[in-house]
């Protein structure tokens, strides 16, 4: 991919960004020019590797910071670190996310706690505390969902709630920041990689989900990537919506 200068010296805060989707999300963005603040919780090893090949291929370009993001007290400091560094914060990619199972019968608070604080406390307050970083440069907020947050998925209805609910709180940010020049998206991957853990999904029903695309096909972490960097460089008019990069799974659930 041909580096772009339209996000040169720009500054991107990625939560959860030591693998998968949000590892991605930073390699994309960073390869398009911007400054990486890569957070992480647990995966130090695996973010620390990510830094440093990022700071090789352009020196100083990455940072990595260690956040509970359960924890309401440590956002607004997270935020500070990610703007105090270049001195600026263009972008907030919310990815960091909590998925189990809470069957109806055997949730608890505590699973519920958990779930709604990472998946949607965190990323309406971290919005809440880069507003006033973000409105200096018409910066943009974009927050990783999930398709089963328009389509609850069994078993999982805590966690398909606090996906919901990031779609509200993404539509709502988008009308209160607006007026700021502050653009606030989300993008709803499905069918993109599959839970970690032995087990969870069987063979037969990967199969099963990858026939109910449109596109009969799995995807990738790139392919969630390439939508937020669309979404932070080129959707200039766009704001308040949440793309699905599903393949068409949608149109099957």
């Amino acid at each position: 991919m041909p580096k772009s200068s339209n996000l040169n010296t720009k500054v991107a805060l990625i939560t959860g960004a030591a693998r998968r989707i949000g590892a991605e999300i930073a390699r994309i963005l960073h390869q398009n020019g911007a400054n990486v603040v890569l957070h992480y919780r647990h995966s130090k090893g695996d973010v620390v590797k990510l830094c440093r090949s990022l700071n090789k291929q352009r020196e100083n370009s990455a940072i990595i910071v260690k956040a509970d993001l359960s924890d309401t007290n440590t956002l607004k400091p997270l935020i500070k670190e990610a703007a105090n560094t270049w001195g600026r914060l263009d972008i907030l990619v919310n990815n960091a996310s909590c998925f189990y199972k809470t069957a109806i019968g055997k949730v608890s608070t505590k699973s519920w706690n958990s779930l709604i604080d990472t998946n949607l406390k965190a990323p309406f307050f971290l919005a809440q505390s880069a507003q006033a970083y973000l409105k200096k440069h018409k910066g943009s907020i974009v927050n990783i969902l999930d398709i089963h947050a328009e389509r609850p998925m069994k078993d999982y209805s805590v966690y398909s709630i606090s996906k919901a609910g990031l779609s509200m709180a993404t539509k709502a940010l988008a009308r209160e920041l607006g007026p700021l020049g502050i653009r606030v998206n989300a993008v709803l991957p499905g069918a993109i990689i599959w839970p970690e853990g032995a087990n969870i999904l069987s063979e037969k029903i990967k199969k099963n989900i990858i026939s109910h695309t449109a596109l009969k096909r799995h995807g990738d972490t790139h392919a969630i990537a390439e939508a937020v960097l669309f979404l932070v460089k080129d959707a200039s008019y766009v704001t308040g919506v949440n793309i699905a990069v599903d393949g068409g799974r949608l149109l099957f659930l």
